[in-house]
């Protein structure tokens, strides 16, 4: 599999529980397994349990690196995962989801709860209105996110979402697939600016 050099760290959003479904965890870890094969570190939200857990293990477990950012009061409540290559703990989920989105250049989504679909879905946000070109991806494992997908295409079919302000998202169904297509989606960029703003947002944490 051939990376981008623009593909440093993917930004993983997914549940703090398992699910019932153990494709889940499994695809969890074994994009973990593939972060860490790629030599792209993992941002994600800090916690050990759940599916959050089991991507941020595997990515450690198979020599990769892990970045990790958790508000102070979900610090407890998630277990921080103290085996983090860097742990950032901050003030609130403003801070966290705006450090996570700087220290990124892709976002994934696999299964998970509301914490999940509202981070992905405020991703997409910003994408649609040009605040960014960062790629985005949709990992629909055994179907999960069937429903959300039509509710996209209800809200095209109702005019919402318009000529014009399309959603830039990549939907694949197993984690192999998920580095290539962010790989075709990226958008060059100024890496200088990045890594100065980047250094300035850093240096508050």
């Amino acid at each position: 599999m051939q990376k981008s050099a623009n593909l440093r760290n993917i930004c993983v959003y997914c549940g703090s529980g398992p699910g019932r479904n153990k494709a889940f965890a499994e695809a969890a870890r074994d994009f973990g397994r593939i972060l860490a094969a790629e030599n792209i570190g993992l941002v994600y939200g800090g916690g050990s349990l759940g599916l959050m857990g089991e991507v941020a293990r595997s990515v450690i477990r198979h020599g990769g690196r892990v970045t990790g950012i958790i508000p102070a009061f979900l610090s407890v409540r998630e277990h921080m995962l103290l085996e983090a290559h860097e742990l950032i703990v901050v003030d609130n989920m403003h801070q966290r989801k705006h450090l996570m989105f700087m220290k990124s250049d892709a976002f994934v989504a696999l299964p998970g709860g509301l914490g999940t679909l509202e981070e992905f879905v405020e991703q997409l946000t910003w994408s649609q209105l040009e605040q960014h070109q960062k790629p985005i991806a949709l990992a629909n494992i055994d179907g999960f996110w069937d429903p959300l997908l039509t509710l996209f295409e209800d809200m095209k079919r109702e005019a919402f979402i318009r000529p014009g302000i399309e959603l830039h998202l990549e939907v694949v169904d197993r984690v192999d697939a998920i580095i290539p297509a962010i790989t075709r989606a990226l958008v060059p960029r100024d890496e200088t600016a990045e890594a100065e703003a980047e250094a300035k947002v850093t240096a508050k944490f």
